[in-house]
């Protein structure tokens, strides 16, 4: 018996009330069975929603359910995403010699090039990363779908952001599959 994605993204078309399921495991089917483009794209909706908390709130979420490989996997995306002076903007800022400034500046060795270690990665605290999350959106709104495109490859994780959340991304799902 062959998995229906279709079938099962319909039952989200419309994103009104609660589908037949558990949301869970209908997430799960759909990150097993669908392209990671079309995953990526319902987790950007995920986070660009207005039903959900901001996206650095639930970036921060996500690092604190991460190990640290995945942590250090998200900043540096994050960091990368940021550049050269948005990512000096934020060591020099308000924080300056201390503080998130600081760390950032420890962590990248003052530049957008250098690369966080797990190990380093797993010195952040999820409020931390929350702050550098949405310090990078508002300077470049398109580190959402980065973000998106490296959380289709970590599915899991994005299942602790909760059953609302993941309704969200079925929605979009199923939008662009039927427009597709």
């Amino acid at each position: 018996m062959s998995f229906d994605l279709g079938n099962l993204l319909q039952q989200y078309i419309g994103g009104a009330g609660s589908p037949p399921g558990n949301v869970n495991d209908h997430f799960d089917a759909a990150a097993q069975n669908a392209s990671p483009d079309l995953l990526s794209q319902g987790l950007s909706a995920l986070f660009r929603s207005s039903e959900t908390p901001p996206f650095g709130q639930l970036a921060g979420q996500l690092f604190g359910q991460s190990n640290p490989t995945q942590q250090a996997g998200m900043l540096n995306q994050l960091i990368a995403g940021m550049g050269p002076g948005v990512l000096a903007s934020l060591i020099g800022g308000a924080g300056g010699g201390s503080g998130l400034g600081a760390i950032l500046g420890q962590l990248t060795g003052g530049g957008s090039n250098a690369s966080v270690s797990p190990a380093q990665a797993s010195t952040l605290t999820p409020d931390q990363v929350q702050v550098i999350a949405a310090h990078a959106e508002q300077h470049n709104p398109g580190i959402v779908d980065t973000l998106s495109s490296f959380y289709a490859e970590h599915p899991t994780l994005v299942k602790t952001l909760g059953s609302a959340a993941l309704s969200i991304a079925l929605a979009k799902m199923a939008q662009h599959s039927r427009a597709a």
